[in-house]
């Protein structure tokens, strides 16, 4: 199953479907880590003990914000 996209930037169909495709692919933080290399994770937000958010900087204006469990 593809990890869902949630847009809050408001996005265009384009560039919605673009992010979609990548996004889709990570469905391991594993994934996501790879993907962004090993400079690409800005920040791990710890909300609880088992859930933290995981910030990724993405075309200059926007985050990738992936909340693992």
């Amino acid at each position: 199953m593809p990890t869902p996209l949630v847009d809050y930037a408001g996005l265009s169909a384009e560039r919605r479907t673009a992010l979609e495709a990548v996004v889709g692919r990570q469905t391991l933080l594993a994934h996501v880590i790879t993907w962004a290399g090993p400079t690409g994770v800005e920040e791990i937000v710890t909300q609880d003990e088992y859930t933290h958010d995981v910030l990724v900087p993405y075309e200059r204006e926007l985050y990738l914000v992936y909340d693992s469990t």
